[in-house]
């Protein structure tokens, strides 16, 4: 569950660094951002949905 957070907590961050890079129209770094966004959001949801979730 830990890691699932910690993960979760780097998605925001790229999330955040996607927007401040699209407003200094630095696209290089809006692809890099943007793509370690999508990855890390995939790997938290995943995470916290397979291991973190408790089982009913």
């Amino acid at each position: 569950m830990a890691i699932g957070i910690m993960f979760l907590v780097a998605t925001i961050l790229c999330a955040v660094a996607t927007i401040r890079e699209i407003k200094r129209r630095n696209f290089f770094a809006v692809g890099f951002a943007g793509i370690s966004f999508l990855v890390f959001g995939f790997f938290s949801i995943m995470t916290i949905f397979v291991s973190g979730a408790p089982e009913i």
